[in-house]
């Protein structure tokens, strides 16, 4: 791509910023765009993680992204989506000046952690990692395709403390005010950082749609303060480059909020890091001199049964959960399943513990819940089957039957075909299938043969729709 190519208002601004070095930044679109992948550390902190993850740094040839100690670079023609490691949920692949912002906020588990602009997933999931499964994330996403492939990539991931809704920030705040400890808040930007990864964004780049932008940034900030508890942390984020919607709309914000301070503001250039760029802030709320109102009372509204949206929590919710109690005691003796019961239609999820001791399920009532924890069962008549997402979140050693498969060889693909293996007739009933020690989903085993209950979504061996 040449300067030519870009408009000539945005140059005419890069050139303003930058001075000097203008030239050499301008330069940077002639280069190939950096890739990288993010190490999921919830599942390579394990054994067979730790082993898989050897393997993928020499396989995929990777280098250190200096900023995230998970985070390495991969040069083509490696192809790490299309391993059966990334099915697996070993490794998100994510733009590498994006991994900045989680590691900027540091959230800490046991934290409440709001991202309130989360999809696809890539800063959901690092935060995720970074929580070391403990504590509360609620994972928002107002776009309901969008908050679909969030959920989905919460899934991948076996990320089970948390919850992905799909809902307008005002509607947030007014259910959650001061709740939360940490807050990302991935503001939608005019995408100058895509320009080189994504073409057409420079067709819709245009000083109007930059002031576009801003107003819309400037109206989720204000329901992110109400969101931020007083001394809680919020990181504001773009992949744009230009003033207005970075330092000018910072500066904005502490100026109509005394009581925020702005800590730092870092960029990441495309002339001077391996990355596509990235500007990151990160803004802390001054405590409460009042603390007699706790959080949680604040943060209770009407209970309700049921919303139009919400979980039963009638005696159909208590006999659901027995009758999946019953049924793990016999196939998942190792699975502790911690949380708090929901029953959404025929779905059964585990909450996290941390959700109730600081909130109330009443407050889900008529809101969008894409994902209401930890998915563990579908009720049938009768019957009950497993959920992907609970296999996803389970180590082998938790499940009463495993089957594993080499990562290099034709039954892995195979299965994730969509078709099912022979296995040695013994092995009878719901079947963990791992992939070097790595959950891939649920079979079923009888006969000789396990069935294949790899969700069909799934059963092409292709990379999910990520930050790529």
């Amino acid at each position: 791509m040449n300067e030519e190519r870009l408009p000539a208002a945005y140059t005419a601004n890069i050139r303003e910023m930058l001075g000097d070095t203008a030239d050499a930044f301008l330069e940077s679109y002639l280069a190939r765009r950096t890739q990288g992948l993010r190490f999921n550390t919830l599942k390579s902190s394990s054994e067979p993680g730790r082993a898989a993850a050897e393997h993928a740094l020499s396989q995929f040839n990777l280098s250190q992204i200096p900023w995230c100690p998970a985070g390495f670079y991969y040069e083509d023609p490696a192809r790490p989506g299309r391993h059966p490691y990334h099915t697996a949920g070993l490794y998100y692949i994510q733009e590498p000046s994006a991994m900045s912002a989680a590691e900027l906020l540091k959230p800490l588990p046991g934290e409440i952690v709001l991202d309130l602009a989360a999809a696809p997933g890539g800063k959901t999931t690092h935060i995720a990692a970074l929580m070391q499964g403990q504590g509360l994330l609620i994972s928002n996403e107002i776009h309901p395709e969008r908050a679909k492939i969030l959920a989905e990539n919460v899934e991948r991931l076996g990320i089970s403390n948390t919850l992905v809704t799909s809902a307008a920030p005002g509607d947030l705040s007014k259910r959650f005010p001061e709740v939360f400890d940490r807050i990302m808040l991935d503001a939608p930007c005019s995408g100058e950082g895509m320009f080189r990864k994504d073409p057409a964004a420079i067709d819709e780049w245009s000083p109007k749609h930059v002031e576009i932008c801003v107003a819309r940034q400037w109206d989720i900030l204000q329901d992110a303060y109400l969101l931020l508890k007083p001394g809680g942390h919020m990181v504001y984020s773009t992949c744009t480059f230009n003033r207005r919607e970075n330092e000018e709309t910072m500066e904005r914000f502490v100026q109509t909020y005394p009581d925020m301070e702005l800590i730092v503001t870092k960029r990441l250039w495309p002339h001077l890091e391996r990355g596509e760029g990235h500007f990151v802030a990160l803004l802390h709320k001054a405590a409460s001199t009042d603390q007699t109102e706790s959080t949680s009372r604040k943060s209770k509204g009407k209970r309700g049964e049921r919303g139009s949206n919400g979980p039963k929590t009638s005696a159909t919710l208590r006999e659901a959960y027995q009758q999946f109690i019953s049924w793990s005691a016999a196939e998942l003796p190792g699975f502790a399943g911690h949380g708090v019961p929901l029953l959404f239609g025929e779905s059964l999820y585990l909450l996290p513990e941390a959700f109730s001791e600081r909130l109330h399920t009443g407050i889900l009532d008529g809101l969008k819940v894409p994902r209401a924890g930890l998915h563990i069962a579908h009720l049938k008549k009768n019957r009950i089957e497993p959920a992907h997402a609970l296999a996803m979140a389970l180590r082998p050693d938790q499940a009463a039957r495993s089957y594993d498969m080499p990562a290099d060889g034709p039954e892995i693909q195979a299965w994730l075909r969509g078709e099912s293996l022979p296995v040695p007739p013994s092995l009878h009933g719901w079947t963990l299938v791992t992939v070097d020690g790595l959950p891939l989903g649920w079979g079923k085993a009888s006969s000789g043969q396990l069935k294949n209950h790899l969700p069909k979504g799934l059963r092409i061996l292709k990379a999910h729709l990520e930050e790529v």
